[in-house]
C-alpha cells in the first residue's frame, strides 16, 4: 500500500468515528442558535424566568449525577484539592478569556462578562458527564454512536433554553465539544483501560457536582468558580484507580 493511501484510510477511518462528534457539535449549534433568536425577542422579565427554569433542571440534573453512586471519601478530596489547585493556577480566568477572545470575533456587541459565563458553563454542562467519556470511547473503539447521538438530542434542547438566557456564548461552547469530545474519541484507545464501572462511576458523581456549582450561579444563590474545580475530574480518576488496584 502506498503512503497516500495508507494515510488516505487513515483519515478516513477518523473521520468516520469522528461523525457522532460533529453531530453533538452542530447539535449544539443549531440549538444555541434557536435560542438566541429567543432571547433576543423576550422581555428581562421572561428571560429571568428562562433562566431560573434552566438553573433548576441543572440542579436536579446535578443532584441525580452526585447520588448516582459516588464515594464521598474520594469525592471530597479530589474536590477540596481539586479546587485549590484551579484557584492556584486560576483556570476559571483563563477560560473566561478564552471566552472573551471568541466573543471578540462572534459576538463583538455582546457583553463579555455574560458571553464568557454562558461559554463556560455550557462547556462544562455539555463536557463533563459519564456520556461524553462512555461515548466518545465507544465512538473511537466500537463505531457505535448511540451514547452520543443520544447525548446530542439532549445537548441541543439544552442550547436552546441556556442560549436563551445566557447568550452566545453558549454557541461557543460547540468548539469545547468538539475539542473535548473529539479529543477523547481519537484518543480511544489509550483511555479505554481506565473507563472501569468503579472509575466511571466516580467520575460522574463528582461531574454531578460540578453540574450543581452551575446551577447555584444561574440561580443567583452563591458564586462558584466552577472551571477551578476541574482538576478534581483528573484527581478522582487517580483516587479510584488507586482504590481499586490497591484494593482499599
Amino acid at each position: 500500500m502506498s503512503a497516500r493511501r495508507f494515510l488516505s484510510v487513515i483519515s478516513f477511518h477518523i473521520l468516520a468515528n469522528m461523525i457522532a462528534t460533529f453531530v453533538n457539535t452542530i447539535a449544539v449549534m443549531v440549538g444555541g442558535l434557536l435560542g438566541l433568536l429567543l432571547k433576543g425577542r423576550i422581555s428581562d422579565r421572561y428571560r429571568d424566568a428562562v433562566t431560573a427554569g434552566v438553573g433548576l433542571v441543572t440542579l436536579v440534573l446535578g443532584m441525580s449525577m452526585a447520588l448516582s453512586g459516588g464515594s464521598i471519601l474520594l469525592i471530597l478530596p479530589a474536590l477540596i484539592i481539586g479546587g485549590l489547585i484551579g484557584t492556584a493556577i486560576r483556570i476559571e480566568s483563563g477560560i473566561l478569556k478564552a471566552g472573551d477572545a471568541l466573543r471578540k470575533v462572534m459576538s463583538p456587541g455582546e457583553e463579555g462578562g455574560l458571553f464568557s459565563r454562558g461559554f463556560l458553563d455550557a462547556t462544562v454542562l455539555f463536557c463533563v458527564g459519564p456520556m461524553t467519556i462512555v461515548g466518545s470511547i465507544e465512538a473511537g473503539l466500537q463505531g457505535n454512536f448511540d451514547v452520543i447521538f443520544t447525548k446530542s438530542v439532549m445537548d441541543g434542547f439544552m442550547a436552546i433554553v441556556l442560549a436563551a438566557s445566557s447568550g452566545a456564548g453558549v454557541i461557543a461552547s460547540a468548539l469545547s465539544v468538539l475539542v473535548i469530545q473529539g479529543g477523547i474519541t481519537l484518543g480511544a484507545g489509550a483511555l479505554a483501560p481506565l473507563v472501569t464501572d468503579s472509575i466511571l462511576a466516580e467520575f460522574g458523581s463528582l461531574g454531578g457536582y460540578l453540574i450543581l456549582m452551575i446551577a447555584l450561579n444561574l440561580l443567583n444563590l452563591k458564586k462558584v468558580k466552577t472551571a477551578n474545580f476541574l482538576p478534581s475530574l483528573f484527581l478522582i480518576v487517580l483516587f479510584a484507580w488507586a482504590r481499586d488496584y490497591f484494593a482499599i
